[in-house]
């Protein structure tokens, strides 16, 4: 659904189950970090919010949202969690340079998730402008790290079904 018609942080927290128990992996870009920081502190606040506990939740940090792909891979295979978000903020700038990183991270995150492992929470804003991420990251559109919080307790309690 195009978030222009709702809001990331909006839902029903009646229909989110308890995260008492489960364990989270958190992968941050550090680039555009104004955006991928306040999307990483909503997951957290989420994730605690709905019963998982601070000590449950591991937070890495990646350079850029390409690596993004390593980082979860990582989280996958070494940090004995049952569900990774990964965030990350690529704005388009003046070369093709953004298609290549949204496409490539996409792509590599897709590859992971087929895995089944562990379920990958796809948190990668793709904007093309600075406004557009500032509205995904806690302004008039909410927060998509609220929104990557909420599917990662899903995919969990889906998976334990």
């Amino acid at each position: 659904m195009a978030s222009a018609l709702h809001n990331l942080s909006s839902y029903d927290a009646t229909a989110v189950p308890d995260a008492m128990g489960m364990r989270f992996g958190i992968v941050v870009a550090d680039w555009n970090d104004k955006y991928t920081y306040a999307m990483a502190e909503a997951a957290v606040q989420t994730l605690i919010h709905h019963g998982a506990d601070e000590s449950d939740i591991v937070i890495k940090h990646v350079p850029g949202s390409f690596e993004l792909i390593y980082g979860a891979t990582w989280m996958v295979d070494n940090a004995e969690v049952d569900a990774v978000i990964a965030i990350g903020c690529v704005i388009r700038g003046d070369t093709p340079h953004f298609d290549y990183i949204c496409q490539g991270t996409t792509q590599g995150l897709a590859d992971l998730n087929t895995r089944g492992e562990v379920p990958v929470v796809y948190g990668l804003l793709t904007c093309n402008t600075p406004q557009q991420a500032e509205e995904r990251c806690g302004g008039r559109l909410g927060n998509k790290g609220t929104e990557c919080a909420v599917t990662a307790i899903k995919m969990v309690a889906y998976k334990e079904d």
